[in-house]
């Protein structure tokens, strides 16, 4: 007996329905782990703090003050309330410095994600719809990128086109798209396989159409778990290249270049890198408990029943 396809969608349509879930569903498996409400808090402290950075702040973070130099934290001698985690060599306040620093974090991790997202869930649809020569072409590019460390490739980028802001976001977003293609083939090599997509295609729905209605919300769980961790993987990669010098450029706040003044300041002045590379911990330890607890739910071989 020949089903019609719309019969078949319609019970597509069905099941898209019943996985629907209302918000006191998540909020009761988020309050089930004590990582993932962790990281929630975290989250939504940082992603609080970036806007409000200008009002939180108590001082300028450019602002240098040579009477102040090396001030220590308020709780320990010579500090004072002013400057509640210290000074820098040059008299900022580190305090106000790391919450300045919050934006381009977050500015960093999550622009880059989305060109990365962007163009591995491009490239993954492509290679795992249509197969064949393109399959092929991707996946020996997706090789070729994962023969390379990462890092490597940026540093090269960045020392031919030169250091900033956008250059070190876009790098950063045209390097790390692999791991999504990779994901995103995998399970559109599963779904197209699928009763409602055959008979989209017999009754001559456009590719572009079944990539976009069909393929696409099948790989969406996947694409968040995955981008919810790479932001994490993304900060560490800014400060990382920022602390070299190849990433953000002073006068421009990073947590990063903190790291890399602080360096120097480690025997008698620990206050000046030890708070940056704690909010630098901190966050992506947050987005990274966030990221487990999502992969815990979406995930259908480890999907919590809510029970």
């Amino acid at each position: 007996m020949t089903v019609k396809s719309e019969d078949l969608q319609t019970d597509k349509n069905k099941q898209n329905k019943e996985e629907v879930r209302p918000v006191t569903y998540w909020l009761r498996l988020l309050l089930k782990s004590k990582t993932g409400t962790l990281g929630l808090i975290i989250v939504l402290i940082i992603v609080c703090v970036a806007p409000l950075a200008g009002i939180i702040a108590p001082h300028d973070p450019t602002q240098m003050d040579a009477t102040k130099m090396l001030t220590p934290p308020a709780w320990l001698e010579g500090g004072s309330m002013e400057y509640i985690l210290g000074t820098d060599n040059l008299g900022r306040d580190i305090f106000s410095r790391i919450l300045y620093g919050t934006r381009i974090s977050l500015l960093v991790g999550i622009t880059s994600v989305i060109i990365a997202g962007a163009i591995g869930i491009a490239l993954g649809l492509l290679s795992g719809y249509y197969g064949g020569l393109i399959d092929t072409i991707i996946m020996r590019i997706v090789d070729a990128f994962l023969a390379i460390p990462g890092i490597l490739i940026t540093l090269v980028i960045l020392s031919v086109v030169g250091p900033g802001l956008w250059t070190l976001i876009i790098v950063l977003g045209i390097t790390n798209w692999v791991e999504y293609t990779r994901v995103v083939r995998g399970e559109v090599l599963s779904v197209k396989e699928r009763e409602y997509v055959k008979a989209a295609k017999s009754i001559g729905v456009s590719d572009l159409k079944i990539m976009m209605k069909h393929l696409l919300p099948n790989v969406a769980s996947s694409f968040i778990v995955i981008s919810t961790l790479s932001v994490a993987s993304t900060i560490i990669a800014e400060a990382s290249l920022s602390f070299l010098g190849m990433g953000i450029q002073p006068p421009t706040v990073s947590w990063g270049v903190m790291l890399n003044i602080g360096k120097d300041y480690l025997a008698e002045s620990w206050w000046v890198a030890t708070f940056p590379g704690l909010a630098i911990t901190f966050t992506t330890l947050g987005i990274i408990f966030l990221g487990d607890w999502l992969r815990d739910i979406l995930d259908p071989r480890t999907q919590m029943n809510g029970k």
